[in-house]
């Protein structure tokens, strides 16, 4: 039994928690809930600041490239205070397959405690949900520019049940 708590908004979620559920839009104005895919396979949520970063830009694009080896093992979304119209042109510029949902109210984002009040964006992180709706795993890179370690992404993700 665990007795971790929620997250405050700039305090990241505990592993063992349930996740909390939220619906937001994709980049085709499409509603995305967390709570359709719990149940029924693992959920990896990539948090990242801003479209367009060059960073970002290149964890995007090594998230859709690779989209075979990360959504072998769960549905895969990636998360930002952009517009749909952002992601939108970006993931048709850079050409993206995976889901991009649109967090400009950083409902999600603080529900997971990854907000950066100073920059008013998502901090970069990932967390990954299993099947059961319980937070696996939480990593979060303490500094913004740099890009997560995508093996020890990949072992993690091979862990989920």
């Amino acid at each position: 039994m665990t007795t971790a708590t929620a997250a405050s908004e700039t305090t990241p979620i505990a592993v063992g928690i349930a996740a909390p559920d939220f619906t937001l839009p994709d980049h085709e104005k499409k509603e995305w809930k967390l709570s359709d895919y719990l149940g029924k396979k693992p959920v990896a949520l990539f948090f990242y600041p801003l479209d367009w970063s060059p960073t970002c830009t290149k964890e995007n694009v090594c998230f859709s490239q690779d989209l075979s080896r990360f959504g072998a093992h769960a549905e895969v979304a990636a998360i930002s205070v952009d517009s749909i119209w952002s992601h939108k042109a970006w993931k048709e510029n850079m050409v993206l397959k995976h889901t991009m949902l649109s967090d400009m109210h950083r409902k999600a984002i603080k529900a997971y405690g990854l907000f950066l009040p100073a920059a008013n964006i998502s901090q970069r992180a990932t967390v990954l949900i299993g099947k059961d709706g319980k937070v696996a795993w939480v990593k979060v890179e303490g500094d913004i520019t740099k890009e997560r370690d995508y093996k020890e992404l990949e072992a993690e993700l091979a862990k989920l049940k």
